[in-house]
């Protein structure tokens, strides 16, 4: 077998995951089986190779998940380190008195390059060197991420949440929050396994020095007393091996114990490596290397002072200040939002017509000139894809293609001010701010967050805008996080849910019949416009919407048009007619997959007198007194609140005459109860009445 055939028997082991077992049995193995010196020196060089290695990935990893075995090599080379140093330990006792290259040619060099000569300085700079990993840089690596991985644990609830937020609003894809739940996971397990590997940096530092002590003292005591040699011998010979040992250990544990605390410190949201890093933020302003070359050369002038060196680094300060200062100035402007069109004097004015009558956007956004950069790609803004993530996730749901949103700036706006508009009015509006995160609090947070107070302006509830640099606290209390892309996508979202029946118009309704023609010719043209008009069904369609019912079926609901469509041409009948051949998928929005629906029902008095008031009353309405109506409403509100704090819809289960009525009666003040008729409800969901509103409620 040559060579080659050797290397690819390797590779195919670790392959199939045998070559990790294999090297961890290798290295108990080292711990009971001698190694001659020649390969003491082969594997003192690996180690060294391998701790450089690592110490190189950390430096150029981009964020520290991008070296999430980091843990696992730490445990692995601090076992090979300790095995080592066990085996070189039993060599430098058994062979020591033959010489200083008893133990191989490795550890008699490093031994003699710290030594110079003098066997006290050789001590003194291995205690300082061991001194400096274990106190400064493995203790600190420890602390950090001790921390790091106590406030990783307690933001993962916030964490998760602003996920669920971000899916909610339809800024990212179903397939994206799972990446992103798993990203989380991961980053948590990697905390909580650095936290753990740190200390068994530290304690490689801490058996380092107990094997140095080993060593000097049973290596004077075997030297002199069984193999005759004399104490100057003896101090000789044993400081070299015990010394060249320790630092041939200790510098690739110095390494490991620098690599941990650059990983442990890194910012897990920063895209660069670390080179670029201190490029970016060190380097970017000029004023701070200006600064520090006026200082320095202040220095360099004192009387004796080392002039020629202050002098020459504050020269080098200032012409890096000045490079810099000049390159910033030669930077391009920025690319301005608005395409205007070119104008000059000489262009005589054009004629009118019809051309500059503007019609009205049927979706729009108008900012402040603040918020500009958010929706200006050349300034990185992310705005515009946010609002076309809300476009696919709406248009999804909804059954519809939503338009496109306009967005323009508006000088009548403050300046961090925004506004939804919908066919020129206004329909909702809020103030953001593009350098802040909106911590909202979801109903249950453990404590405080500095910032300003506010009101999530698309529901009210309590927030507070916060610095970016908060987020992970906030998150760790509980807040739901987003920024304030985030805050206006969600906005526009929640409009676009409100007034969907007003951007579902005749030319949208015929696109979609256009596409189910595709499927379903004979349906489509037996219905529209034989034997009912495009006006109804597009009333239709918008009942459905105004009651945030989907209409993605519309096969169901044109096959439920088609057989009522002899009997009348009513469109809140036929509303009703449909609602209830979308019985299942109805249901299935509000209450999931549970078998069981519990309802709220109206006792059998009060229900008949609602019937009657709506037999003669205008189309829409309950002919009822006022203070029926006030208590009506009271008492469902606190009856909804009861079944909501169980973490279950409100559901009113009412006859099919008096739905439509109740449902446009509470669509404003109970915004959270969904109406439903006994016709609604799928025979295979069995009901449970979880409370009954009588008159005297």
């Amino acid at each position: 077998m040559d060579f080659n055939q050797i290397l690819n028997k390797i590779k195919e082991a670790f392959q199939n995951g045998l070559g990790i077992p294999i090297a961890v049995l290798a290295l108990l193995a080292m711990v009971v089986v001698p190694l001659p010196p020649f390969l003491l020196d082969v594997f003192f060089t690996f180690n060294i190779a391998l701790s450089l290695v690592v110490l190189m990935v950390t430096l150029y990893a981009k964020r520290p998940l991008d070296f999430a075995v980091f843990p696992t090599i730490i445990l692995l080379a601090t076992l090979f380190r300790l095995s080592l140093n066990i085996a070189s330990t039993r060599v430098i006792l058994l062979e020591g008195h033959n010489g200083a290259s008893a133990a191989g040619h490795v550890i008699e060099a490093f031994g003699e390059f710290v030594i110079g000569g003098n066997f006290a300085v050789g001590l003194v700079v291995f205690a300082i060197l061991v001194v400096i990993n274990f106190v400064v840089i493995t203790k600190g690596a420890g602390r950090v991420a001790e921390v790091s991985a106590r406030f990783t644990l307690d933001s993962m609830p916030g964490k998760q949440m602003a996920i669920d937020a971000d899916l909610n609003a339809g800024l990212i894809t179903q397939e994206e929050a799972q990446a992103r739940r798993i990203e989380i996971t991961t980053e948590a397990d990697f905390y909580g396994s650095m936290d753990g590997a740190s200390k068994f940096v530290r304690g490689d530092a801490v058996a380092g020095i107990v094997i140095l002590f080993i060593n000097l003292i049973g290596g004077f005591a075997i030297g002199m007393g069984q193999h005759d040699m004399s104490f100057g011998d003896a101090i000789e010979v044993y400081t070299i091996l015990t010394l060249g040992d320790g630092l041939v250990a200790q510098i690739p544990s110095l390494l490991l114990s620098t690599a941990t605390a650059i990983i442990v410190t890194r910012v897990s949201g920063d895209k660069d490596d670390m080179s670029q890093q201190v490029q970016a933020q060190m380097f970017a302003n000029p004023k701070a290397l200006g600064m520090t070359a006026g200082i320095v050369g202040v220095f360099g002038v004192i009387p004796g002072m080392p002039n020629l060196a202050f002098l020459s680094f504050a020269a080098i300060a200032g012409a890096g200040a000045y490079l810099i200062h000049k390159k910033q100035q030669e930077k391009p402007a920025p690319e301005t939002l608005l395409n205007e069109e070119e104008s000059s004097p000489e262009n005589a004015a054009p004629e009118l017509s019809w051309d500059d009558v503007q019609t009205v956007d049927v979706l729009g956004l108008e900012v402040g000139y603040r918020l500009i950069p958010m929706v200006d790609q050349a300034q990185n803004g992310q705005l515009l894809e946010r609002v076309k993530g809300v476009r696919r996730k709406v248009s999804q749901e909804l059954g519809f293609l939503v338009p496109p949103v306009h967005i323009r700036d508006n000088l009548d706006l403050k300046p961090n001010q925004y506004r939804i508009m919908l066919m020129g009015v206004s329909s909702g509006e809020g103030e953001v701010y593009p350098d802040k995160e909106l911590a909202i609090n979801p109903g249950q947070v453990f404590g405080e967050v500095r910032g300003t107070p506010t009101k999530d302006p698309t529901f009210g509830l309590d927030a507070v805008w916060i610095a970016s640099a908060d987020r992970e606290q906030a998150q760790a209390l509980g807040y739901t996080v987003v920024d304030a892309s985030t805050v206006v996508a969600t906005h526009i979202s929640q409009v676009i849910q409100d007034y969907a029946s007003e951007l579902l118009g005749h030319d949208e309704a015929q696109k979609l019949l256009d596409k189910l023609k595709e499927t379903s010719p004979k349906l489509v043209d037996e219905l529209v416009p034989e034997r009912m008009p495009l006006a109804t069904v597009v009333k239709v369609l918008q009942n459905l919407l105004t009651e945030k019912v989907s209409i993605r079926d519309l096969r169901t609901i044109l096959e439920a048009l088609t057989e009522k469509a002899s009997q009348t041409q009513d469109p809140s009948q036929l509303t009703q007619q449909v609602r209830a051949a979308l019985g299942r998928s109805i249901v299935q929005a509000i209450a999931g997959t549970d078998e069981e629906l519990k309802v709220i029902t109206l006792e059998p008095g009060l229900e008949q007198l609602l019937l009657q008031a709506s037999q003669g009353a205008p189309e829409g309405q309950l002919a009822i007194e006022p203070g029926l109506a006030e208590r009506l409403h009271t008492t469902l509100k606190e009856e909804a609140q009861k079944v909501e704090m169980n973490g279950q819809s409100a559901v009113l289960l009412v006859a099919p005459q008096i739905r439509a009525q109740l449902a446009k009666l509470f669509r404003f003040s109970l915004s959270n109860l969904h109406v439903l008729a006994y016709s609604e409800v799928p025979e295979n969901r069995r009901i449970s009445v979880v409370a009954s509103v009588g008159q005297g409620n």
